[in-house]
């Protein structure tokens, strides 16, 4: 009865580590769906640091000249000089 005993101990202690590869939390298909997650939130913060620093040149502009005020005026609310002709051109 001993000698059955032994392997039937480590046929199940393999039996159990097997289903926690491929069902517990550490799991092979776990794992591959959070590799997935994070390029996916890398990919995100990758987008939102390039609008951060295009925000920041926008700040250091408008900090250091008045150029980028009155473009953003032209643009956004339409402003015109006066004795200035309006031309709006669509594509």
């Amino acid at each position: 009865m001993r000698r059955r005993l032994i392997p039937l101990a480590l046929l199940a202690l393999l039996a159990i580590l097997h289903g926690q590869l491929w069902i517990g939390r550490g799991s092979v298909p776990h794992v591959a769906d959070l590799n997935q997650q994070l390029a996916s939130q890398m990919q995100k913060n990758e987008l939102a640091r390039q609008a951060n620093q295009q925000l920041s040149a926008e700040v250091r502009d408008l900090k250091e000249g008045m150029e980028m005020v009155e473009e953003k005026a032209r643009l956004e609310l339409g402003m015109v000089r006066p004795n200035e002709i309006l031309v709006q051109v669509t594509k």
